[in-house]
């Protein structure tokens, strides 16, 4: 029986019985990657059993390990022995879900590789988490999040953030992220799909599918550029910041990102520091700001840099609080984002009392259900603390509830097939977390405003849509006239989800608020994604990704010395806050879609498996709290992140870039045994006489005397090229890879190992022809056999119509009205 719970706090009852109730996880993985995966699983119900090597995952002494540790038991098994790996096929054979990581062969030698746990448990779902995928050149070459975002161009994409040349280190391990809520999203589907009676489903997700959401048009610029006979031109690193996205230093030295994407926010921003007046005596700035001459920009860059100079950053924010209608954040480090006052509000800051460090203050859960809430109560557990109770279970054979039945239809790489989302949402965040339930096998069909998503008309041809609008329909509609909003409703009364990015207000006003179509829709899953979560100070407030990057501690952190700079003069003031926006990249969007697809499934699953269904709020700023996750905890001697270093080469002599005699290489090495692979392996070079020296010999000497260890390294990695080091480690197994091959999107375009794992598939968009776009995250038994392109603003308008019941005429009707439309596809 479930027993329901009054709480004010949320919707009208919470239930005592979670989504995830019931389900049983092995976790073999090591490290945050799989920890955070699994982390999730747990906050909403799941009895999560962390299978440890003799003396713990090695990753434990990580600052972050509280919290990605929360929440699971945790068993002590060798699996060099026998014994070891039949105890651990006895869990396995009762379990739900395995996840394993690392390289591919590490499961098979261990009797759970996804065919060997099938033959064990016929409804498994097996979870594979991997540095490159499945197989491919790099596959071997040791997978750590740095080295996969120097090979895939992530650090040259960087170049010029610092006037140097070369590339530049990638400090935040956004890939982690994306790929531990990747891994999420595909287990979570794929229990949707065996709860239908689908059987065993194997789900894969690497570190380097979960770096192209980061990218959001060089991929698609690329393949037209090279259509054309075209050779596109290097990053403008040495541009400035857009007007909209300027960082600006306040009177006390803090820094403040803007974010005011549309002309609407930044002119707010402008009376908000009251320059709009005197600007608009001005005729050089008549006309609308997007075109204003370059002459014109620098004047009103100076004029906006100067004054916010004129006062406090706690007076300006006051300011643009008290506007209501300007996007903008302080620079934050992590660890001081965890007091941001919208986290706080809005139950996203937890206290558990580890049994090792005491009270640890850490992120919550990702988002917000607000019948069936994430119950986070248990800390991080002593290595095999649980052991004893684990061996006694597996004596009584814990039997799996889940039927395969014969008669189920299963296609291919789609456990969301038969699923309809309806969105309601512009710009990144939310319509890219649609688009990744979309590429899980999920209908989604997007509501366009009659003109089309305002993030289409950025650049020219609509190519910023083509990544946001993947695997999707579209039908443009005009929801501000009643006609309009009669045909969405037609298409909410078909659907299992509502996605939407408004404002609060907002919905209510285009009828489709969740009270609303709760009580006339009781099976809609409703999902409300914005900047700051529902009940803070800031739940009315605007942002964009600038903003969420530089108040979660994201941006500071690439950033280095720039975010806490106290400049003297302007020009010092324009170069500090060119280098804070190079820094403050658009991963903050990126970041939420993840967590968008996440807890949309664990509606479903609530709904499915529960009989409820509810709101769920998803936040930029949690988001992307739990994007830092690594430094986003607190307790008595907690370490730092690691510094990195001022010329943003890395973070110390084995963690990081290193220029050759033609190229730049990253260098990662982790642990003894590559310390001396690294050092064999150097000893063939004039220079390479490491093994040995006594001021290398342990970890501590290698630290105590890092400066002399990477002036050694420079002098051996300057006798060869990028690519011969590459090789020459790599066969050796050290984590080496060349860091200067290329910028993201040719490496996705063309790389083998994208194309051997099938991360780009080639599909037909109806104005750009062929070409590949950015795969799924995740894939569920290999993928699909088609993915959908990128769409047109309502380039399903009619056949949406149709099927809706219009005829013709009513469509025609609906056309010429000015409440329905489509795009053109030649432009």
């Amino acid at each position: 029986m479930v027993h329901e719970r009054r709480d004010p706090t949320l919707c009208d009852y919470v239930w005592a019985v979670l989504p995830l109730d019931g389900i049983r996880v092995i976790d073999t993985s090591t490290g945050p990657l799989g920890g955070l995966a699994t982390m999730v699983l747990a906050d909403f119900g799941a009895d999560v059993v962390k299978v440890e090597p003799p003396g713990g995952d090695r990753f434990r002494g990580l600052p972050g390990s509280p919290l990605w540790l929360r929440g699971k038991r945790s068993i002590v098994l060798d699996l060099h022995t026998e014994v070891g790996r039949v105890h651990l096929q006895k869990l396995v054979a009762g379990a739900d879900v395995v996840v394993v990581s690392g390289p591919p062969g590490r499961a098979a030698r261990w009797g759970i590789d996804a065919t060997q746990a099938e033959a064990l448990q016929p409804s498994i779902i097996h979870c594979s988490l991997t540095g490159w995928g499945e197989a491919g050149p790099l596959a071997q070459i040791p997978g750590y999040v740095a080295t996969v975002a120097a090979a895939a161009g992530r650090m040259q994409a960087f170049a010029g953030q610092i006037r140097r040349p070369g590339p530049v280190y990638a400090a935040v391990p956004v890939a982690v992220h994306v790929a531990a809520y990747g891994a999420v999203q595909g287990i979570l589907s794929a229990l949707i799909a065996r709860d239908r009676g689908q059987g065993a489903q194997r789900v894969t997700t690497s570190l380097l599918q979960s770096l192209m959401p980061f990218d959001l048009v060089e991929l698609l610029l690329v393949q037209l550029a090279e259509r054309a006979g075209l050779t596109l031109p290097n990053p403008q690193a040495e541009e400035m910041p857009t007007l909209n996205y300027h960082p600006v230093m306040a009177k006390d030295g803090t820094w403040i990102q803007c974010g005011n994407l549309l002309e609407h926010l930044f002119l707010s921003f402008l009376d908000a520091v009251d320059l709009y007046g005197e600007l608009l005596t001005d005729e050089r700035f008549l006309e609308s700001p997007a075109y204003w001459s370059s002459e014109a920009i620098e004047i009103a860059r100076d004029r906006i840099l100067e004054r916010l100079w004129e006062k406090p950053a706690d007076e300006w924010m006051a300011i643009f609080f008290e506007n209501g209608n300007v996007a903008a954040e302080p620079f934050r480090a992590s660890a001081e984002a965890i007091d941001h006052p919208d986290l706080v509000e809005n139950g996203a800051v937890i206290t558990l009392v580890d049994p090792e460090r005491g009270p640890v203050t850490m992120i919550g859960a990702a988002a917000t259900l607000t019948v069936t809430p994430a119950r986070i109560f248990r800390p991080a557990p002593r290595v095999g603390q649980h052991a004893d109770e684990v061996l006694q279970e597996l004596l009584r054979r814990r039997v799996v509830d889940a039927t395969v039945d014969s008669r189920s239809t299963r296609s291919r790489g789609r456990p969301l097939d038969g699923i309809t989302v309806v969105e309601f949402a512009s710009v990144i965040a939310a319509p890219l977390g649609a688009s990744m339930l979309g590429d899980l096998g999920a209908r989604v069909i997007r509501v366009e405003p009659i003109e089309g998503d305002s993030f289409r008309h950025l650049r020219p041809n609509g190519i910023m849509a083509v990544k946001t609008t993947a695997s999707k329909e579209s039908i443009c509609l005009d929801l501000k006239r009643d006609e309009g909003r009669a045909v969405a409703r037609l298409l909410i009364a078909q659907a299992d989800v509502l996605i939407h990015n408004y404002r609060p207000g907002v919905p209510e006003r285009l009828g489709i608020g969740f009270d609303e179509l709760h009580g006339a829709f009781p099976t809609l899953v409703w999902v409300s994604v914005n900047g700051y979560g529902p009940n803070g100070p800031g739940a009315n407030r605007p942002a964009t990704h600038p903003v969420a990057g530089a108040s979660m501690g994201g941006a500071a952190y690439q950033a280095g010395r720039a975010s806490t700079t106290v400049c003297a003069t302007l020009a010092e003031i324009r170069e500090t806050a060119r280098q804070l926006m190079r820094a403050n990249e658009p991963s903050p969007d990126p970041n939420t879609s993840a967590v968008v697809g996440a807890a949309t499934l664990l509606g479903l699953l609530a709904r499915n498996r529960l009989g409820v269904t509810q709101a769920i709020y998803v936040d930029m700023m949690c988001a992307n709290a739990h994007a830092n996750a690594d430094a986003f905890l607190r307790y008595e001697g907690i370490a730092e992140r690691p510094a990195v270093d001022e010329g943003h080469f890395g973070t110390g002599p084995l963690h990081r870039l290193y220029a050759t005699e033609s190229g730049w290489i990253f260098l990662a090495v982790t642990n003894d045994g590559e310390w001396e692979r690294l050092c064999r392996a150097l000893q063939s070079t004039a220079s390479g006489g490491l093994l040995g020296d006594p001021k290398f010999e342990t970890p501590s000497a290698r630290f105590a005397n890092g400066d002399l260890l990477v002036n050694a390294l420079t002098h051996v990695f300057a006798e060869r090229a990028a690519a011969d080091w590459q090789q020459l480690l790599g066969h050796a197994g050290v984590a080496c890879v060349q860091a200067d091959a290329s910028t993201p999107g040719p490496f996705y375009v063309h790389h083998e190992q994208m194309i051997v794992n099938g991360f780009v598939p080639l599909v037909n968009h109806a104005r750009f022809g062929e070409m590949r776009r950015w795969g799924p995250i995740v894939m569920v038994d290999g993928g699909p056999d088609s993915f959908g392109p990128g769409v047109l603003a309502g380039e399903h308008t009619d056949r949406l119509l149709t099927e809706l019941g219009f005829d013709a005429n009513s469509i025609a009707r609906l056309r010429s009205a000015g409440i329905a439309a489509s795009e053109p596809v030649v432009l």
